[in-house]
């Protein structure tokens, strides 16, 4: 019996999960686009060059809808997004110093982006989210102290640009949910 991926420790899915403008979640030229970036930090505050992020947001109502991983009906090979259509998906690696960037349209019908995290080392992946106002209130971050419930907000860097480091452990790690 061979072991499964999530049983085997490694960056495997950095080879195969990326797609090509994986970041570009807003559709190009859209007016009211933001960017959210940041970096992955382990447990010694060390950049994580391998990380692979997926983010979920509604955009009209809706989640998850199609268009992100478009196949061309010809060749069966990617063929991207469409360009228009706002899918509320994305998947982006972090770069070699741990950085990572999306760019979106602010969330609506939640305050926050939904965030999954795959790392090396992790044997299962991790989600957590990105609230972008820094007044938004919910049951998550109302049951939060302070301090923890700091990790999930966003700094504001500009009127369209917003920063979320994830912290994998340590005294400022993130704050993950345990969905089961």
């Amino acid at each position: 019996m061979h072991p499964t991926p999530s049983q085997t420790v490694g960056p495997f899915y950095g080879y195969a999960l990326p797609f090509p403008g994986g970041g570009e979640i807003a559709p190009a030229g859209h007016p009211d686009a933001i960017t959210v970036h940041g970096h992955v930090y382990d447990g010694a505050g060390a950049p994580i060059p391998d990380a692979l992020l997926e983010f979920w947001q509604p955009g009209d109502g809706r989640a998850g809808r199609p268009g992100s991983l478009r196949r061309d009906p010809a060749t069966g090979g990617f063929a991207g997004r469409d360009g228009v259509t706002f899918t509320g998906f994305g998947r982006i690696a972090t770069d070699a110093d741990g950085h990572w960037a999306i760019r979106t349209l602010p969330p609506s019908g939640a305050p926050y982006l939904s965030v999954c995290v795959f790392a090396r080392g992790l044997l299962h992946h991790l989600f957590t989210r990105a609230y972008l106002d820094p007044d938004a209130t919910d049951p998550l971050l109302a049951g939060l102290a302070p301090e923890r419930r700091a990790t999930l907000r966003t700094d504001r860097e500009g009127p369209r640009t917003h920063r979320f480091d994830i912290r994998l452990q340590g005294p400022e790690e993130t704050v993950f949910l345990d969905f089961r």
